[in-house]
């Protein structure tokens, strides 16, 4: 963990020139776009799993109808269909699994009160008058929604339900434009409905994080969709499978 503290205190310092007071959240910022850089290629080649897939739409319907009342005669169908094409039915997982770690080691790292036996002098940083390791309950119990932490949450919950909202309309248009098979698959109806509505949860992770965190699952969020949009343009179903994933 004090190897995490010191990359994001080297980071902070070298963007100290330019963001001044701020710049340890310009440096949890910029560590996210590293992390998403880094996975960029597994994210490029979900996106070409999710495109093979969707070419085996046909087959994998079909042996859903075929095998609709032998789930395990099923899974093993479609266990040899994925073998045989060469394609892994949980690539799409990938990114975001890898991810995993370096939000809790930024959620840990701001909600520890001593890193390394000493104390954690990164929680006395802030974003403008938001600690970067207070909560959006804190904000709300000093200044109120609108006072100078509250107004820092207004900022990322905005830009959140922006990105949220680009979500599930691209989501639905794509749902609109080639609905998802549910012959053979039970719940995948449910699964549907509440698919577009998945991306606005992250209001929910925003709202309960320290702010450190949430800067880390906003950055991501958006990088996210920016990145999806471009991936997965040229695949209806697929497409609104991954963004709402």
């Amino acid at each position: 963990m004090s190897v995490f503290a010191s990359l994001v205190a080297h980071l902070a310092d070298l963007l100290q020139p330019l963001f001044h007071a701020s710049a340890t959240a310009a440096a949890i910022i910029l560590f996210t776009a590293l992390v998403r850089l880094a996975v960029h290629p597994l994210s490029r080649a979900a996106a070409r799993g999710q495109k093979a897939k969707a070419r085996l739409s046909p087959q994998i319907a079909e042996l859903r109808t075929k095998h609709a009342k032998n789930p395990d005669r099923m899974q093993k169908a479609l266990t040899e269909l994925y073998a045989e094409e060469k394609v892994s039915p949980l690539s799409g997982c990938l990114p975001s699994l890898l991810q995993l770690p370096a939000f809790f080691l930024m959620y840990h790292l701001f909600s520890s009160s001593r890193i390394g036996g000493e104390a954690n002098g990164l929680l006395s940083h802030t974003l403008f008058a938001a600690p970067l390791g207070g909560r959006w309950s804190d904000a709300l119990a000093h200044g109120g929604v609108f006072g100078g932490a509250g107004a820092v949450y207004v900022v990322l919950f905005a830009i959140v339900a922006a990105v949220a909202t680009y979500n599930y309309l691209r989501t639905k248009r794509q749902l609109a434009a080639a609905p998802v098979p549910q012959e053979g698959m039970p719940g995948m109806g449910a699964m549907t409905r509440i698919m577009p509505l998945m991306s606005f949860f992250t209001l929910l992770t925003v709202a309960w994080v320290p702010l450190a965190a949430a800067l880390y699952v906003v950055t991501s969020t958006t990088w996210t969709a920016v990145e999806r949009a471009f991936l997965y343009r040229d695949m209806p179903v697929a497409g609104a499978l991954a963004t709402a994933g």
